[in-house]
């Protein structure tokens, strides 16, 4: 069954938050990778090509997680990957509107608000996660 495991890759800057993330993924059977920046993220999802992306939006720059989900869905491989958006940034940014998923400006499945709580975060990435059959 292991190689049927699922990949996940976050990309987050927030170490402790990604380790949290990765327990959780990790008592499900996934098989988590993670990467501390967009430019090693994009690097690894085209070297693994996981099954879904979890994606901080601010590290080294404060739209860090858009640019991101707009390289990716740029990639021929990678473009039918589901993207989760995480986020604190309504919060830090102060932003008065609820930003939606769009397939050019963010292209991406969903956003969750960090802290992310570990069934809310189990519940997106089944719901989103590429199947097997597709």
């Amino acid at each position: 069954m292991a190689n049927m495991s699922k990949k996940v890759l976050v990309i987050d800057d927030d170490s402790e938050f990604v380790e949290a993330m990765t327990n959780v993924l990790d008592a499900k059977g996934y098989d988590v990778d993670s990467a501390p920046n967009g430019k090693v993220g994009i690097a690894k999802a085209r070297e693994r090509k996981p099954d879904i992306i979890l994606l901080d939006v601010m590290m080294t720059t404060k739209s860090e997680g858009f640019d991101v989900a707009r390289e990716l869905s740029k990639d021929k491989k990678l473009k039918n990957v589901p993207i989760i958006m995480i986020t604190g940034v309504r919060k830090e940014m102060k932003l008065p509107f609820g930003f939606e998923p769009d397939e050019t400006w963010l292209p991406v499945k969903g956003i969750l608000e960090k802290p992310v709580r570990p069934d809310v975060l189990l519940k997106t990435v089944e719901e989103n996660i590429l199947s097997n059959d597709e």
